[in-house]
């Protein structure tokens, strides 16, 4: 579990305070909306959402250069614009404990708060440790603070998979949360909401029939990561079985004989023509396991889990239908 500092702590506290003060004696607060994001799904679904109204707000990508978000960390800057914003969404697993103090301390107290996790309520998975997967090495608590803990719980605690966008279902039921939170702090532009909204979906329901068809189509119905694993979501949604070195929110990044071998084994037992991995410069893992295969021919494809989206992407025109069609394309590779 990620721990909050004592000096972070004070600076939620400080910001929210100061915050607050320039909440209170700013007379020209401007008419756009403000609206916070923390990772790119959230903020391309928003741009949709408001399409030629896009100009009117103001919309914050708080990962935005390439950081993960399972080791994010806000600076000053992202709690003075959480704290003063009409709309905040955030995923709400793990990665984001630090998200309730920027909240408790906000100086906006009508801010409206979307937690992916909590709207999706029984559909979120939890993260699970599949044949052949290296599970995670724990580095030991300190032992005072550890006898702090309740044992049993701490044994049983299941961690959510927080990877809940790269689901087109669970897209559709998110687009129209954030649709309807945007039509209640902007009713006069609500009809345009609810319309961009609407044809959003639609684009969103005919890819997730694509990727049903390409699925139904194939004779293998197994994939194989040598890398983390963070597309539970969109496997389970078309029936597909997956193999992989790491669940998805590890932070593993060597991956031991066993795994390799017995990963080598599956490819050459399924035949499969390629071994995927995540978005990176460094597929090491993969490529060790193709080196251990038999016919050693295997290829190396990416499939992009929109965890390194950055604003450059932005400007270049990446967009969440765009990643997820190219995923569709590699995925139809695989299975073929």
């Amino acid at each position: 579990m990620k721990k909050i500092t004592a000096l972070l702590l004070a600076l939620f506290m400080l910001v929210g305070a100061l915050a607050g003060c320039g909440k209170q004696n700013d007379t020209n607060q401007t008419d756009k909306l403000s609206i916070v994001t923390t990772i790119f799904p959230e903020y391309d679904w928003v741009r949709e959402i408001l399409g030629e109204k896009a100009d009117n707000a103001e919309i914050t990508m708080l990962l935005d250069n390439g950081v993960d978000l399972h080791s994010y960390q806000p600076t000053a800057d992202d709690i003075v614009k959480i704290s003063d914003c009409d709309l905040f969404i955030y995923v709400g697993g793990e990665s984001d404990e630090w998200v309730e103090d920027a909240l408790r301390n906000a100086a906006n107290r009508n801010m409206k708060v979307i937690n992916l996790l909590e709207v999706l309520g029984d559909s979120v998975k939890t993260e699970e440790i599949v044949e052949g997967m290296q599970e995670e090495e724990h580095e030991h608590e300190d032992v005072e603070e550890h006898e702090h803990e309740d044992a049993e719980e701490h044994e049983h605690e299941e961690e959510a998979d927080e990877h809940v966008w790269l689901s087109l279902k669970n897209a559709k039921m998110l687009v129209r949360v954030i649709s309807k939170a945007l039509q209640e702090l902007d009713p006069n532009n609500k009809d345009i909401y609810a319309a961009n909204a609407d044809a959003y979906v639609k684009k969103l329901s005919a890819l997730d029939a694509e990727y049903q068809t390409a699925v139904d189509a194939a004779s293998n119905k197994t994939i194989l990561f040598g890398d983390r694993f963070p597309f539970r979501y969109l496997v389970d949604d078309y029936g597909l079985r997956y193999y992989a070195a790491f669940v998805g929110c590890s932070t593993e990044t060597e991956a031991g004989f066993e795994t390799i071998s017995f990963l080598a084994k599956r490819v050459d037992e399924l035949k499969l023509p390629c071994v995927l991995t995540i978005e990176g410069a460094q597929h090491k893992i993969a490529e060790t396991i193709v080196r251990n295969t038999t016919a050693k021919n295997q290829r190396v494809l990416t499939m992009d889990s929109m965890q390194s989206t950055t604003s450059k992407d932005v400007k270049n025109g990446t967009t969440y239908l765009s990643v997820m069609e190219k995923n569709l394309s590699v995925l139809k590779e695989v299975l073929r």
